[in-house]
């Protein structure tokens, strides 16, 4: 049977589970999408950005929660090509369905891809938007308080980029919190993917882990630090990265940030950033 067919079964399968546990959620909270939580019962704000590590949390039921790269540069460097990347509004539009459900709806709004052959110096420069993805992050434990929470968020992307050639990817992502004295944050998140080869229209399997660890700094600005490595099960190949980000709360449910994720590697991608969040 086809590998492809079997791992976005399993993936399916993943977006699926979070609505089989919705009614149960729906009768313990009674919150739903048609019936927001009240203002005054609202969580506090998490967000899924700025670092690689998800939140484990998810958006109150009948909340939306928008959060986007403002600006994203990306720069690659294969045995073969250099590759620039220019990105603008890479958006993620959260839902809050019950009180541990929510799904997201992530598009690139535009982005601009900039490809040079090293051996003949030959250039090629596209753009156009991006790529559709869609998520839904179940939360497991540690939702409405606690010191641990887990989640679960299984995610579809849509090949529909007109700046790069991309094909159907899937994955599903583990994330986890712990909460140390002295509000020190700590992160952990694994993930195991199907995505498309950089230089080639063939795919593989990747596997991600990551380890971050967040504090304020003063009121209302966070210092996030993240290291986090992927491997590419095809190629056998590790790729390590280190991230850096701060954020900074500018009004009540209103954050930017900023920040760099740098491979290690020569052939490990380099990106810098600025974005926002926004919850209504």
């Amino acid at each position: 049977m086809n590998k492809n067919y079997i791992f976005y079964t399993v993936i399916l399968g993943g977006l699926l589970i979070p609505f089989k546990g919705s009614a149960q959620q729906n009768a313990q909270k009674n919150f739903s999408l048609f019936n927001p939580v009240p203002s005054a019962q609202m969580r506090e704000m998490e967000t899924d950005r700025p670092d690689v590590t998800e939140s484990p949390f998810t958006v109150d039921a009948g909340h939306f929660q928008l959060e986007t790269d403002l600006v994203r540069t990306i720069r690659e460097k294969s045995e073969t090509t250099q590759t620039n990347t220019f990105l603008i509004n890479q958006m993620n539009l959260k839902i809050g369905i019950t009180g541990s459900t929510a799904i997201q709806i992530g598009f690139q709004t535009y982005g601009r891809q900039s490809e040079k052959e090293l051996d003949s110096g030959e250039k090629t420069i596209i753009d156009g938007h991006g790529d559709l993805t869609f998520r839904i992050k179940q939360n497991l434990i540690g939702n409405d308080g606690g010191n641990f929470a887990l989640a679960l968020l299984p995610f579809v992307k849509f090949p529909t980029s007109k700046y790069e050639d991309s094909r159907f990817e899937g994955g599903l992502i583990v994330p986890m919190q712990y909460k140390l004295p002295g509000e020190w944050n700590l992160g952990f998140q694994v993930e195991v993917d199907r995505l498309k080869d950089q230089d080639e229209n063939t795919m593989h399997t990747e596997f991600l882990q990551t380890l971050t660890i967040s504090h304020s700094i003063i009121k209302g600005l966070d210092g996030i630090a993240e290291t986090y490595y992927t491997y590419d099960f095809k190629a056998h190949q590790f790729s390590n990265y280190i991230n850096a980000a701060l954020q900074m709360e500018v009004a009540k449910d209103f954050k930017l940030d900023a920040g760099l994720n740098l491979g290690i590697q020569h052939t490990a991608a380099k990106h810098y950033f600025v974005g926002a969040s926004y919850r209504l």
